[in-house]
């Protein structure tokens, strides 16, 4: 892997995790900088102009995508990776038209997080998974993909979906169901 010359912008709001995945990078050679929400972000990328971006989709206030989509149009972009403990399909499509490069769930290790930073093409030889998402899974997918459409509006996604929004709000505070 060519790390050579790296600037890796850190948008994560779990300060730990954050401090952790810094320190990690520090040690292979990388020059870091962190950001905790989305304002935060803009203003570090203005005066850092990282090569390289890890930016989790569930942040305080603006979501990561609003984030991706503000790094992307910087020039040049950096090469973006969306981090999330809250994956789902229609997350991870609307991160890669916003300009991600690639989408990976929590958890995931310095290693994993340093490969697809450096990994440009596509792969291929990436394994399908045999069996079909279970039940809960595509609801929470659905919901998710209904949310987006809604831009994360909570009370719009509820009267789309039909749903009381306090049961809305619970099940969205729930971790994602198994993808099988």
């Amino acid at each position: 892997m060519n790390i050579a010359g790296m600037k890796l912008l850190i948008v994560e709001d779990d300060a730990d995790f954050a401090a952790t995945l810094a320190r990690a990078m520090i040690r292979r050679g990388v020059e870091v900088e962190v950001a905790h929400d989305a304002a935060e972000a803009q203003t570090t990328a203005a005066g850092f102009v990282p090569s390289h971006a890890v930016v989790d989709l569930k942040l305080p206030g603006e979501s990561g995508l609003k984030v991706v989509e503000q790094l992307a149009a910087q020039a040049p972009a950096p090469a973006i990776v969306v981090l999330t403990g809250y994956a789902s399909i229609a997350t991870a499509v609307e991160a890669v038209r916003l300009g991600a490069r690639h989408y990976l769930a929590k958890p995931a290790d310095a290693d994993e997080i340093l490969a697809a930073l450096l990994r440009d093409q596509p792969d291929a030889a990436l394994e399908v998974n045999p069996e079909p998402l279970s039940v809960a899974r595509l609801e929470w997918e659905h919901i998710q993909k209904v949310l987006n459409e809604h831009d994360g509006n909570i009370s719009a996604t509820a009267r789309a979906l039909k749903m009381h929004r306090r049961t809305l709000q619970r099940k969205l505070d729930k971790h994602p169901p198994k993808t099988a």
